[in-house]
């Protein structure tokens, strides 16, 4: 791995984007992601991720350098989109809880990415865009789609159009991010959610992912029998065992997985 990297703590892991100045968003640091999700959808460890870039930037977007090289056409930019969409879907839908810890600036596929992890935690400050349009171009990784889900058609429309980005705090606002924290305590913040996140059951936390984000697209009946049977199934688990035992016992339970 060059340009993301990884380290794990107490079921939490760490994803760094580190790919000097501003954490371009290339197709290596794409496909290093994937490699990394790869990794951590196999280890039993881990629990909760927490996802941010190294030095001033969360990511300034995508590698615009690289639009250059790509074959001319509309083939060859739709297939760049699906790549990144299919991506971010897969972070979206990501077994374990994600969380994007934003500072310096979260801009065009930075912004789309940090929108298709679970939560967003802010620096006060940060900057968060699509700017696409002063290109030429549109957002292109999904954020047509998860922006106007998350403040509204008006806004986001707004937000595309004049190419302006919004601080932090007010994307807390907007209903964008969960919470914003100074910078110095952003990832500190960051690992103190992740380890709430963590003493939770895996099975419980991967289901109730599954069906928030079945909410998205199912009807509601379809929903409603969705989240019944994963409730039926998650009482024949030993951790269902261990929660409704700990809470007889008045003690903190101690989930496996299992």
């Amino acid at each position: 791995m060059k340009f993301v990297h990884f380290k794990k703590n107490n079921h939490v892991a760490v994803i760094t984007i580190n790919h000097e100045p501003a954490n371009a968003l290339s197709s290596h640091v794409l496909k290093e992601i994937s490699l990394v999700l790869d990794e951590l959808e196999q280890d039993q460890e881990t629990r909760v991720i927490v996802l941010h870039g190294e030095g001033r930037f969360f990511s300034a977007g995508a590698d615009i350098k690289e639009f250059v090289q790509v074959s001319e056409g509309n083939s060859g930019f739709t297939q760049l989109a699906e790549t990144g969409q299919h991506l971010f879907e897969r972070v979206e839908n990501f077994p374990i809880p994600i969380i994007a810890a934003v500072h310096g600036a979260a801009l065009g596929g930075g912004l789309e990415l940090a929108m298709a992890c679970h939560l967003r935690l802010v620096a006060e400050d940060a900057k968060l865009g699509l700017p696409e349009l002063q290109l030429g171009i549109i957002p292109g990784f999904g954020g047509t789609q998860r922006l106007p889900k998350y403040i509204g058609t008006g806004r986001a429309l707004e937000m595309m159009l004049t190419s302006e980005p919004i601080s932090g705090l007010e994307a807390v606002k907007l209903g964008l991010a969960n919470h914003a924290y100074p910078q110095e305590k952003l990832l500190e913040e960051a690992n103190i959610l992740a380890v709430k996140f963590a003493q939770k059951s895996p099975g419980s936390v991967k289901a109730v992912i599954t069906l928030l984000n079945a909410s998205k697209t199912l009807p509601y009946q379809e929903g409603m029998e969705q989240e019944a049977t994963l409730f039926g199934e998650l009482f024949k688990s030993n951790d269902a065992k261990e929660g409704i035992s700990a809470f007889i016992e008045k003690r903190k339970p101690k989930f496996t997985g299992k």
